[in-house]
């Protein structure tokens, strides 16, 4: 499966611009743990970093940083992690094991924003595919002793 077909779509964004307070409000205001930094026009996007609720808390508040003037582009230190949405759910897993990252935005083939995907969503995916088969077991179970009973 696609991990396009499971991502989030509706992903909330700022630019490197972006205070830390102003992230923290949008954060609030949308109730997400995570903003998705991006560069260029609306209509292509593209994801330059991730600023994190436990940024703000590591990276600002133990710090005691002024809020009101560090901006999201000061908390990015490292090289935005994504995966194209064409790409498998397994393969998006094994990428994220390797980078250390929980959530990572889902590119277009341009390079544009397409979503975010996270591991909250890779498990609950993994979750209801586990019930399918325990419910096959089941069924299996039940289709042998029928047929035992012709």
């Amino acid at each position: 499966m696609p991990v396009g077909e499971i991502c989030v779509r509706e992903v909330v964004v700022c630019e490197r611009n972006t205070t830390i307070r102003e992230a923290a409000r949008l954060m609030r205001q949308y109730h997400v743990g995570n903003l998705v930094i991006v560069e260029g026009p609306p209509e292509s996007r593209k994801p330059v970093g991730i600023v994190t609720d436990r940024d703000l808390v590591v990276s600002v508040i133990a710090l005691d940083v002024d809020a009101r003037v560090f901006t999201v582009g000061d908390l990015v230190i490292q090289e935005l992690v994504s995966v194209t949405e064409d790409r498998g759910v397994f393969e998006t897993i094994q990428q994220m094991r390797v980078h250390g990252v929980r959530r990572m935005p889902v590119v277009d083939r341009a390079g544009g924003l397409a979503g975010i995907v996270s591991v909250d969503d890779l498990i609950q995916l993994l979750a209801e595919e586990m019930t399918a088969l325990g419910k096959l077991i089941s069924a299996q179970q039940a289709h042998e002793v029928e047929v035992k009973r012709v």
